[in-house]
């Protein structure tokens, strides 16, 4: 009989990662609750995470590699069999077309970001450059704005909702959407509160909404008219910080020059909110003692989506409310997650038929299945897809399945047999997050700031691997790497016992100072000498200690703060000991609001508030009309809710409530159309059709539809389960400047099931 045993881990289902307190029985999760020892979450959970023994022991796991076979099915392989066997595609691939045949797509789940390391080195090693991954559809747009505001995209905000007495949601839902510090208990004291206003903007009274003073309840895809409004009447009224302005920023004048242009009451009219509830919240905002603004999809997802998210950073910095407690800021990351890449750059590497740009170092995967499908012979052949499921949750699923059907090669790491996995050549099995040292790059508080590495849980299931052993051997395999470094294994191994590197670091520098080809292959070879000589086989956490010690260095004071001893010889080494010994996670840093204006990227200092591209985009809006369409409704495709998460969640068990993943329709809109609650109904859009089932809910505005994600999957080989929301999305009906899908604004006609012709 299993014994039973306590630890700690964190959730990997949402930007969060809660800290948790687990309950094990030999391969299970027998009882999960809030890690009260973690320093962020302190004991805080949501009941998505109570349910994660649901991901850890499921039938759709994998546990050998498949090769896909001639007629369709799938044939167990050795790990050297399939290794070799792509690693010689791989070549060919690369010594035939060149590294822009290939491309990469995902790249760690949520909370499976330690592996991205090493799974970005098979880019250089291909010579691509081309990475997708979900953030190319969600945040790139509010990346390119940070750019040209703040002079690079790696400045990234947060807000600290904790202590605003104004707190602005745009179009997010934090009750259910998480993504702030304890998001239900956080909202519930700002409700409770006399003395602090929440005011929420979204076309649905979602539960957010619910808790708030106001709602803004707006007609979709009306975001950019409701803010530029609401920045036209700060501006008229001097309600405008004009001492931050001054110190702070650069072209305030070509920005208010533009505002004071804006049709106040025609905007309100077409948002189709009530004028005096917008001028009172715009009037409140700009004199609450602190504000903030969060926002989400619902914004990013939508029409005007890169304007969007220069409007609403316009409102906290016009306000001066940035760089303060209880206003928005930028932070630290120890993770590089993000790149930098401005595509005024002439050497910038674009794709072959969009003549696509990267934003932060990603490409938008709204134009990928074109690449695959373009007829050149510069299209894209390869691609190497890692814990991500495109087929099912990028947008235009019947592209995808046409673009996958072409390509040469494609290879799936996953832990389960996903939509994608099906359509790939190759499928290798990774070990689950609780299986393997794993962290997340998603640390975006300020001032205090913090990293969780997570430690196994269970022992790797029989015939998985984590990415950094598969990634490694794939590069050893291509000739990329030799297989071992004896050198620099043996100092590595003599340094262990202090716990401080300079031998080996300065040994390592030699090594890729004299291959140039290894230096981009650097995360592999301090996996294979420094990672041997790590306590509890924790090789896969060894490209942490470098990314300690320059986050050391260029955070020194803040590092101290936050109680790591150490000189700027030793604070790194010590830092990434107390990161590998820290079971509930640990303090990285604590900052200074001072500290905030060293992250300004720009060589002046100053923030850059006039983008010409959003100015241009700005003018245009009074001039544009929304487009006729024979599509009557507004889908809102993406919705979150109590039982949907992300595609780490197959077995449809999991969920107690929702288990069709329903439309939800305003009571007037379903009487016209002679629906109740659970019937059937056939949604179309311009791309395809898929079958729903209805929920009447009075929460939705008339004229619009919600559906969440996180359905459409197929489990123990049956039909899809609950809708496949990317059947009705489009490839081209995205942002002209990002690419960024329209997901919470796509038209619909939607029909009595029993009506549909030919369709039951």
């Amino acid at each position: 009989m299993s014994s039973t045993r306590t630890d700690t881990t964190a959730c990997i289902l949402c930007s969060r990662n809660c800290g948790l307190s687990v309950e094990l029985e030999g391969s299970h999760l027998k009882k999960i609750r809030g890690d009260k020892s973690h320093p962020l979450t302190q004991g805080y959970i949501c009941q998505k995470a109570a349910r994660l023994e649901h991901y850890q022991n499921q039938d759709d796991r994998l546990t050998s590699p498949l090769q896909r076979q001639p007629d369709g099915s799938f044939k167990p392989v050795s790990w050297d069999e399939a290794l070799e066997d792509i690693a010689g595609r791989l070549l060919a691939i690369r010594n035939h077309h060149g590294g822009d045949a290939f491309a990469f797509l995902g790249g760690g789940g949520q909370g499976n970001h330690l592996g991205g390391a090493y799974s970005r080195q098979l880019l250089a090693a291909m010579n691509s450059r081309f990475s997708y991954n979900s953030l190319g559809q969600e945040k790139t747009g509010d990346f390119w704005v940070n750019g040209r505001l703040f002079g690079s995209q790696r400045c990234h905000t947060t807000e600290d909702v904790e202590h605003a007495d104004f707190v602005l949601f745009i179009g997010t839902n934090p009750f259910q959407a998480h993504g702030i510090p304890n998001a239900r208990d956080t909202l519930k004291h700002i409700q409770k509160d006399p003395n602090r206003t929440m005011v929420v903007v979204d076309p649905r009274r979602s539960e957010t909404a619910r808790l708030a003073d106001i709602h803004l309840q707006l007609r979709p895809g009306t975001d950019s008219y409701l803010l530029s409004a609401m920045l036209a009447i700060i501006v008229r009224e001097g309600l405008h910080d004009r001492d931050f302005l001054a110190r702070r920023c650069l072209g305030f004048e070509e920005v208010e020059q533009a505002l004071l242009t804006i049709p106040v009451a025609d905007y309100a009219r077409r948002a189709d909110v009530p004028l005096d509830q917008l001028e009172k919240v715009a009037r409140d905002f700009a004199s609450a003692k602190t504000a903030c603004v969060r926002i989400d999809l619902g914004i990013q997802q939508t029409l005007h989506t890169t304007l969007n998210g220069y409007l609403e950073k316009l409102l906290y910095l016009l306000t001066g409310n940035f760089g303060v407690r209880g206003g928005n800021n930028l932070h630290t990351m120890l993770l590089p997650i993000l790149g930098d890449t401005d595509e005024r750059n002439p050497k910038l590497k674009r794709t072959a038929h969009h003549g696509m740009f990267p934003i932060a170092g990603i490409y938008p995967p709204n134009i990928l299945p074109d690449e695959i499908l373009h007829n050149g012979e510069d299209r894209v052949r390869a691609v190497f897809v890692d814990s991500a499921n495109p087929l099912v949750t990028w947008a235009d699923t019947a592209a995808y399945e046409k673009a996958f059907a072409a390509l040469e090669l494609s290879v799936v790491v996953d832990v389960a047999m996903t939509e994608t996995a099906r359509a790939a050549h190759y499928v290798l099995p990774a070990s689950s997050q609780f299986e393997k040292w794993e962290a997340t790059g998603f640390n975006l508080e300020f001032p205090v700031n913090g990293f969780h590495l997570r430690h196994p849980l269970f022992p790797a299931r029989a015939g998985t691997l984590p990415e950094p052993e598969i990634y490694t051997r794939l590069l050893e395999k291509m000739g990329e790497l030799p297989p071992a470094f004896p050198k620099l294994e043996r100092i590595a191994r003599l340094e262990s016992g202090r716990g401080l590197y300079p031998a080996y670091l300065a040994a390592l520098g030699v090594t890729l100072a004299s291959n140039r080809r290894w230096r981009p292959l650097a995360a592999s070879i301090v996996y294979r000498t420094l990672g041997k000589s790590l306590p509890d086989k924790a090789a896969a956490t060894a490209p942490l200690l470098p990314l300690a010690m320059v986050y050391a260095q260029k955070h020194y004071a803040a590092v101290k703060r936050a109680g790591h001893r150490g000189n700027r010889l030793t604070l790194g080494a010590n830092l990434f000991r107390a990161i590998l010994n820290g079971r509930s996670g640990v303090l990285l840093s604590e900052h200074q609001f001072s500290d905030l204006w060293s992250f300004i990227a720009h060589e002046d200092g100053f923030i850059h508030l006039a983008i010409p591209e959003m100015l241009a985009e700005l003018r245009q809006l009074e001039a544009e009309t929304l487009p006729g369409s024979d599509h009557p409704f507004i889908l809102m495709a993406g919705e979150r809710r109590s039982y949907n998460a992300n595609q780490i969640y197959r077995d449809p068990a999991w969920r107690k409530v929702d288990p069709h993943g329903a439309m939800r329709m305003h009571p007037n809109d379903a009487e016209a159309l002679a629906l109740t609650t659970g019937d059937q109904a056939r949604c179309r859009s311009a791309w395809g059709s898929i079958e729903v089932v209805i929920e009447v809910d009075d929460s939705v505005r008339t004229g619009m539809v919600t559906l969440p994600h996180g359905y459409g999957m197929r489990f123990r080989d049956s039909a899809p389960i609950g809708p496949e929301l990317n059947r009705l999305t489009g490839s081209d009906h995205c942002d002209p400047l990002s690419r960024t899908p329209f997901h919470k604004y796509v038209p619909v006609q939607i029909e009595k099931a029993d009506s549909a012709t030919g369709e039951q």
